[in-house]
């Protein structure tokens, strides 16, 4: 079974100041002006400039952290402010640099669900022993963005390691065309899983569910991507000895679209 074996977190680290490349200017021009937007530079004066690079960096810098894996995963919704880093290639070469590695994007807050679905397939095939999904979210952007320019989201990343074994193990990962049947799923376990079950909300999902029965834990908001990632990173260890199911949830706020990790202990079965 795919279990969560380490983990690290970082948040807000310290940034750099801005400096100008002509080349990535020239890049992020090429990117947007043929559909009608514009490179506003102040954004990225103004930003904190924090490079996926920096993240992983950080992510693996962690005393936790000290593996050789064979498959790395990264995920992303929002893109890197700097455009030339291969990261996922950087975060393998990290980790010993013998791993099959590669990015998700462009999915939203689904890329890591996404990952955690490939990671299991993998490692039921037997085609992976220890799997590295690290999720990234960086805050300066060249143009405008409604989560960014709201202020509340801050540059971010979690780093799971997940091996064959006992203790938190992926039970199944799913989506929902909307927040209606997100909630509906959710008042399923919760009623069935009562106060073993833990559900993890992350800042977008919406409706309460605790008169349901389950224990909820929601997570504070100034994230998107990386949401219940986070708090999965830090407290994995006290959830798989407290609870027989804990669940992941989020619901993207662009899309409407909701996802759902399920993790249950040796104790229960998956449903």
């Amino acid at each position: 079974m795919t279990t969560v074996a380490a983990s690290s977190v970082v948040r807000a680290p310290d940034g750099r100041a801005f400096h100008e490349d002509q080349a990535i200017l020239g890049f992020y021009r090429d990117l947007v002006e043929p559909f009608g937007s514009t490179v506003d530079e102040q954004l990225l004066r103004d930003g904190r400039n924090v490079f996926h690079k920096d993240l992983v960096d950080r992510l693996v810098g962690s005393e936790d952290i000290d593996v050789a894996a064979d498959l790395v995963i990264v995920t992303h919704a929002l893109p890197d402010v700097h455009p030339f880093t291969a990261v996922a290639s950087h975060l393998n070469m990290l980790l010993g640099g013998g791993a099959q590695s590669f990015s998700i994007s462009e999915q939203g807050l689904a890329a890591p669900f996404t990952a955690l679905r490939i990671i299991s397939a993998y490692q039921r095939g037997g085609r992976s022993e220890r799997a590295v999904l690290a999720v990234l979210e960086q805050t300066t952007l060249p143009t405008p963005h409604p989560l960014v320019d709201s202020g509340d989201l801050v540059d971010s990343g979690a780093l799971l390691v997940f091996e064959g074994g006992q203790g938190l193990q992926v039970g199944g990962v799913e989506s929902f065309p909307d927040a209606e049947a997100t909630s509906a799923r959710l008042r399923e376990l919760a009623t069935d899983g009562g106060a073993d079950t833990l559900l993890v909300l992350g800042p977008w999902v919406q409706e309460q569910t605790s008169e349901a029965g389950a224990q909820v834990h929601r997570v504070s908001s100034g994230s998107y991507c990386t949401s219940v990632w986070l708090d999965l990173a830090q407290h994995w260890r006290t959830w798989q000895s407290d609870y027989r199911r804990v669940v992941l949830c989020d619901v993207d706020p662009l899309s409407g679209r909701g996802q759902l990790a399920l993790f249950t202990t040796a104790a229960v079965a998956t449903p």
